[in-house]
């Protein structure tokens, strides 16, 4: 038998080409995703910056708006924003001008109330900062300063005031000495703290390089504990701002304290809302003053 053979219908050559050479299908164009992430942050971005301006804008509108209703509601007495905007700009186009010693610009009294907390402030901290260092290191000057700090550190500064006004007759000491006592309890419970952090490997890399107790406190110690003894002095600073206006009230002399008692007993309310709006941007810039040399020296942010 001869085997049949079937013929093909055509040579692999002769197929057709058509969908060899077919164009592919194209696809709808898509935006890059490189640009896609750059308009992400973009706009999360601008959302952050409207939230950061509109927020503040509602918030101090809602206090006007307060503040109007109690004008007309149960305080006439109270200033209108207008009223006390027009006296901001009289008083303030002159901060520095002086008619006497019980007479001056409200930039005289603002400067001679962070002269008393910067010398009661500095004081302070040249008495605190070595006694959190001895505290943090000896239990035994922990054991013996602890009770009398905390025994202290609740009372009220401004019940010091009347002690520092029998001990140094005069008003400036005295107010230095209640800033004094009102900073140095959080620079030393602070320092103490941040001495007590400090890791042993610390110690004991110091113990191989047989450091001496000067270089163990310039290399070692000192570095390690700095971000504890700035917010010590943070916390001081903030609370030490508030208590020298209240200080100064009750002195009397020169001061943004004293200003304020002294308009309200002259009942010109817009000087008194005026220096609440100074003592609280003072406050903040002294604020943010400490926290950038606390971020500039905090070595675990780095």
């Amino acid at each position: 038998m001869h085997a049949q053979v079937i013929p093909l219908a055509g040579r692999v050559e002769d197929a057709p080409l058509a969908a060899s050479v077919a164009p592919p299908a194209v696809a709808a164009p898509t935006p890059e995703p490189a640009v896609q992430s750059r308009r992400e942050p973009d706009r999360a971005r601008n959302r952050r910056i409207a939230a950061a301006i509109l927020l503040p804008c509602l918030t101090f509108l809602v206090v006007l708006a307060i503040w109007s209703g109690l004008r007309n509601t149960v305080a006439p007495e109270l200033p209108t924003p207008l009223e006390t905007w027009d006296h901001a700009v009289t008083t303030l186009a002159d901060p520095f001008y002086e008619n006497g010693p019980n007479d001056m610009g409200i930039g005289w009294q603002l400067l001679y109330s962070l002269g008393r907390v910067a010398a009661g402030f500095g004081l302070a901290a040249l008495v605190g900062i070595p006694l959190g260092f001895l505290m943090g290191r000896s239990r035994n000057v922990q054991f013996a300063l602890e009770p009398l700090i905390q025994i202290l550190r609740p009372v009220s500064p401004l019940a010091w005031l009347p002690i520092g006004l029998l001990v140094f007759k005069a008003v400036d000491p005295s107010a230095i000495f209640v800033i004094f006592i009102t900073c140095i309890w959080p620079m030393i419970l602070n320092t103490a703290a941040g001495v007590k952090a400090i890791p042993q490997d610390y110690l004991n890399v110091a113990a191989v390089l047989k450091l001496g107790k000067v270089e163990m406190m310039r290399r070692i110690l000192f570095p390690a504990t700095l971000p504890y003894v700035v917010t010590g002095m943070r916390l001081s600073l903030g609370v030490a701002w508030m208590v020298i206006v209240a200080a100064e009230m009750l002195t009397g002399g020169i001061g943004i304290g004293f200003w304020v008692w002294d308009e309200w007993n002259n009942l010109y309310v817009p000087s008194i809302i005026l220096a609440i709006v100074i003592i609280g941007l003072t406050g903040i810039v002294l604020d943010l003053a400490m926290g950038a040399v606390q971020s500039r020296l905090d070595y675990t942010k780095r």
